[in-house]
This record gives C-alpha cells, structure tokens and sequence, in this order.
C-alpha cells in the first residue's frame, strides 16, 4: 500500500478566536474550508513545513504550541496523513497567497462550515478541548 500524503496544518489562535481558510475553485476540494498548511517537502521536518507554509500562504509568523492526534483520509485521488498542530498568532498582516477569505470564529461557530472532509476530526476535537 501506498504511504500517504504527509500534509501538516495549523490552527491558529488569533485574539481566542480560531483562524480558518477557503480554498479557491481551482483547488481539489474547491471552495471547502480547511485549517492552514501544507504537504512537507523532502528533508523538512513538521515543525519547520508549518511554519514555512503559514509565512508562504498567509504572510504571518506564529509559534507552535503543542501538535495534535494526526488523522488519515482517503480522498478518492490521494490518502493524507494530518497532523495538526496548535499555535499562536505572532506578527504580520494577513494575506491570503492561495485562499479566497479567511474568517476568524470561536471554537463553537467551526462546525457551520463546509470543511475539507479530512478537517473534520480536528474540528470535532477542538469542540471538546
């Protein structure tokens, strides 16, 4: 069996609200909304592809709390293996690269979204925390 995707993603903590993104039509799952990340690139570690892709898609810096309970999830085309990790907002202006919006919501309003499937344990997960 095919190893799957490794993709990290952040889910930022911006005045005790959650950031959170859209992707654009022309992304697989279009217009879902999704925790900022990415895949990791060859020789990178977790740590160092979160805050590289936070920096590249959204032009801010933050600081890792903790990582989360990774999940895995097969989309009909490719199996991802997320690994989420808690942080804080730092500096810098939000600026969306690759998204269309962001919204920042309290933990309670992420579930009256439509989230990228394999975004919804996170999801569930923060409920309980």
């Amino acid at each position: 069996m095919k190893r799957p995707t490794i993709v990290v993603c952040a889910i930022i903590t911006i005045d005790n609200k959650i950031l959170v993104v859209q992707r654009n039509n022309t992304m697989t799952l279009p217009l879902k909304w999704e925790f900022p990340g990415g895949k990791i690139e060859p020789n990178e570690t977790e740590e160092g592809c979160i805050t590289r892709e936070i920096k590249e898609e959204l032009n801010i810096e933050i600081t890792l709390l903790k990582k989360l309970e990774s999940s895995i999830y097969k989309y009909p085309t490719i199996t991802i293996e997320l690994i989420p990790f808690l942080a804080n907002y730092e500096k810098g202006t939000i600026n969306l690269k690759e998204h269309i919006q962001y919204k920042l919501l309290k933990k309670e309003e992420l579930s009256s979204l439509d989230w990228a499937e394999a975004d919804l344990p996170i999801v569930k997960e923060l409920q309980q925390l």
